[in-house]
This record gives C-alpha cells, structure tokens and sequence, in this order.
C-alpha cells in the first residue's frame, strides 16, 4: 500500500491539537501583554500628558501674573494667613478649559494648577472647577474635583486632610485665600447636594473613593478664613434657601465621554497589528514587526486614552 511522502501526511490529532493549543497560548500571551501595557499606562503614562498639561498652564499663569505687575508667587504654607480686613478682588471666570489659579495643600505636598470644568478632557489636565459653583474665595460654596489614581493624581492623599491642615487658592493677580478643613464624608455618586448653598463660604474637594473604585465619593470640606472675593459672577450671591440650585438629576463624576473614539482608535490599533502579521509572513517577519511598532504603539495609546475614560480605575 502507497504511502503518503511526508509533505503530505494529515496531521494526527495530537498535532492539530497542539497547533491549537499554541494559538491559544500566543493569544494569552499577546492579551496578557496587552493587559500588562494599559496598567502601565494608567499609573504612569497618564501622568505624562498632565504634567505636559501643568508645565502648561504654569507658563500661563506666569505670563499673567506679568501683565498684573506681579513676580511668581511663593508656595503656600500650612501656616499662611488670611486676609481679613479687605476684600481681595478676583479675576474673571476663565473660558471652558483654561487655568484659573492654584489649589495648594500643603499638608499633603499638593500643588496644582486647575482649570473651568470637571468634563474628562479637563480633569487630564489637573483638578477642575465646577462652573455651577462660585469661584474659590467667594461667596457660597466652590466645588474642586479631581483625580485619585491616574493624570498624577492630585487628590491621592485627599483622605489624610483633616484637623488644622489648610487649602490655599492663588489667582493670577495675587490674590490668595484661605481655607482651613473643617470635615470628611464618603457619599454616593448621586449625593450632588454636596455641592449646594450650605449658608456659609466654604470650598468642597470631591473625588473618587475607594482608591481605583468609582463606587463612592470623597468630600473634603473647608471653610473660607478671609473675607469673601469681591468681583466675579457668583452663581449662588444673594440666594434665598428657596432659589438654591440643584444638581438634581446629574452627579459629581463630571460629564460622560463619546465611546465611538475608543472604538477608532481600536480598530486602527488592530488593523496595523493585523497588516503587520500579514505582510511580515509574506515578506520578513521581524523587520515588518520593527517597522509596524511605532505606527501600533501610537494607535494603542489613543485607544487606552479613550478606553480608560470607561473604567474606575481612571478616576
């Protein structure tokens, strides 16, 4: 009886089945690979775009404080005073996005530049100032948020805050005020009264609590030493209990982010994965590979920026 030649031989099952086993052994690999790049991404990478983004808003705000006659501002102190016998001024309401000033707390090394709005594009820049609330140093009650894992996490050791410790926020003109802590509460997603008229001047910090858990809020309070800010649109001057602002109906994540770009972005991270393991068996694998990571690594960045906005962990 004719044998096949050996080129032509049906594999046996053992080989299909180790064929199969090593495809799902590469797959592993690859996805484990993958899983082990976004982690480093989100404690490490991010932080690169914030800081790009602080350097940023520094020079902005130095270049402000030059056409104000001013020089740079000393970092603030758990012992800096208030002001208390005159009303300091304060700037205008920046655009959507822009840096307002500094939120210093040096009880806990933070200092950070933070900007108008709490949507996720603003908040990858530092903490971000929620627009239905007064601007810090006003009347009323001023609401910060910020990261607590990723974008350098500005508000990483925001539950060591407590008894004396002090927020100080500088505006670009010189002005400076004066928060000491006044209390800690862990709340729901939901719980946007936090950020209500509470008949006081007081500044609220909120993020994300647990750490890597967006399953409840951080909310750090303090009340204003100095006397309120004259100048400025102030949302909540002159309310009665009755005219106060709701939140009703949104929470203190900040606004939602479109999904179809993390989409994109994986697609095209997958299609040059795809055309890379394509051409490199028609051609050389390893140089194909050399030449096809760049352009990849650029893909899959833009996915995990846009992926990341999805998960806890981001927050």
């Amino acid at each position: 009886m004719p044998q096949w030649p050996p080129s032509a031989r049906v594999p046996s099952r053992p080989v299909k089945l180790a064929r199969a086993l090593a495809a799902i052994g590469r797959t592993m690999i690859t996805a484990g690979v993958l899983i082990l790049l976004f982690v480093v991404y989100q404690l490490w990478g991010t932080g690169i775009h914030t800081r790009q983004q602080q350097d940023n808003a520094e020079d902005e705000f130095n270049r402000q404080l030059e056409a104000n006659g001013l020089e740079e501002l000393p970092e603030a102190t758990n012992e800096t005073q208030p002001i208390r016998n005159r009303r300091q001024p304060i700037p205008d309401p920046p655009a959507h996005g822009e840096v307002i000033g500094v939120i210093e707390i040096p009880a806990i090394g933070a200092r950070y530049f933070f900007f108008a709005g709490v949507d996720l594009p603003t908040l990858e820049k530092g903490p971000g100032h929620y627009e239905g609330t007064p601007l810090p140093g006003q009347e009323g009650n001023a609401g910060i948020a910020g990261h607590r894992t990723t974008y350098l996490a500005p508000f990483n050791r925001l539950d060591e805050v407590g008894d004396g410790d002090r927020i100080i926020v500088t505006y670009s003109n010189g002005s400076r005020f004066v928060y000491e802590y006044l209390n800690t509460n862990i709340v729901t997603p939901d719980r946007t009264d936090v950020l209500e008229y509470k008949f006081d001047n007081r500044l609220t910090l909120t993020a994300c609590h647990p750490k890597y858990s967006a399953a409840e809020r951080i909310i750090v309070s303090a009340r204003l030493l100095d006397r309120p800010a004259r100048g400025g649109p102030n949302p909540q001057q002159g309310q009665t209990e009755q005219e106060i602002p709701s939140f009703e109906g949104e929470s203190i994540d900040g606004d939602d982010h479109a999904r179809t770009p993390a989409v994109v972005w994986g697609v095209a991270a997958a299609m040059v994965w795809l055309a890379a393991w394509v051409i490199g068996r028609a051609w050389r694998r390893w140089p194909m590979y050399a030449l096809g990571l760049p352009l990849f690594l650029v893909m899959l960045y833009g996915f995990f920026e846009n992926f990341s906005y999805f998960l806890p962990s981001s927050y």
